[in-house]
């Protein structure tokens, strides 16, 4: 869920507060090209006023229209199409052809709207199940497990299921000045950024990206990294680092990477394999010199390149540049 959808969902809190009828859609099939992509929510109130967007304009003014002429005054959840041929398509602002479907929900008591800002709020991914026979929802935690087609949004024909809260969290252990500007790039990404540092000499100012005190194991354990979490170790002290990544490389963690040249990578494999017992399929998993092989030299290039290797193991893209897994790229230390 992107920060436009969450605050969608804030003010449709407020309307209900407020005793005001809403209806909620939320996109779940395109066809072709669309303006938003499917997970996407649109609020609209009794009296038309609209929160959010699933289009470029055209079909949330259809949307309006049908509102105040009392059109959509449902009682359970109900699937539209826009854009069926050419002529709709053009109408609607879809590119010829596409296809725009929503699942539109009358929003109540049984919506569990503040319960799940409740969740979001405190960091948490929600896993929502519409019943489409009655308008219920219930709530509940993903899979930890949980990548890519398996916390997709799932349509079939008695529920809706869609994901909520950070689809991406990024653990940084160390609060020095390449952690800031990592910090500060991911939070513009919609990553969700925790700075893990027990050094008190480390002052850490970026609010959005809290800090803590506690050692690098107990934050990974607490964290219970997933497939949508990272871990970036970024201190240059083996003592820090290395109880990050041992917990780090034992979890479905999408990315975890270390910072330090190759001689000094090939030293932590070591330790990581003798003293705390990781097999070689998991050191092969870490990603040290962390990033890709761009030439970074200073701090936020360095993080630039960080984010940009994360990026595209998202999406399982293998960039000329990257390192094997087990081989150590150039980003960062190269000596």
């Amino acid at each position: 869920m992107d920060n436009m959808d969450l605050q969608v969902l804030r003010q449709v809190q407020q309307w209900l507060d407020a005793d005001q009828r809403v209806v909620l859609g939320t996109i779940t099939r395109t066809w072709g090209s669309a303006p938003r992509p499917v997970g996407s929510i649109v609020a609209i109130r009794s009296d038309g006023l609209i929160a959010g967007s699933v289009s470029g304009g055209c079909i949330e003014d259809d949307l309006v229209a049908k509102i105040r002429e009392g059109a959509l005054r449902l009682r359970t959840p109900e699937l539209i199409r826009y854009g069926v041929g050419a002529e709709a398509a053009q109408r609607f602002g879809l590119p010829c052809g596409g296809t725009l479907e929503l699942m539109l929900e009358p929003v109540g008591p049984q919506s569990a709207i503040g319960a799940l800002l409740e969740r979001l709020s405190r960091g948490e991914r929600v896993l929502r199940t519409l019943e489409l026979a009655s308008g219920a929802v219930t709530l509940a935690e993903p899979p930890a497990h949980s990548r890519d087609g398996a916390d997709r949004l799932v349509l079939s024909e008695t529920q809706l299921v869609t994901h909520h809260g950070p689809q991406w969290r990024l653990l940084i252990i160390g609060a020095g000045q390449m952690s800031q500007y990592l910090a500060q790039m991911a939070l513009a990404l919609d990553y969700q950024v925790q700075v893990c540092d027990p050094r008190d000499d480390y002052p850490w100012t970026l609010i959005a990206a809290p800090l803590t005190r506690e050692m690098p194991d107990d934050v990974v354990q607490r964290l219970r990294p997933d497939g949508h979490t990272a871990v970036v170790a970024l201190t240059h002290d083996p003592k820090l680092d290395d109880l990050a990544l041992m917990e780090a490389l034992r979890s479905p963690a999408f990315y975890v990477g270390a910072i330090g040249s190759r001689v000094n990578q090939a030293k932590r494999r070591a330790r990581l394999k003798e003293h705390f017992d990781l097999s070689d399929v998991q050191l092969d998993r870490l990603h040290g010199p962390v990033g890709l092989h761009i030439g970074a030299r200073t701090p936020p290039e360095i993080a630039l390149a960080i984010l940009a290797h994360m990026t595209a193991e998202r999406y399982g893209v293998q960039v000329s540049g990257s390192a094997a897994p087990g081989q150590a790229s150039n980003a960062g230390c190269v000596l």
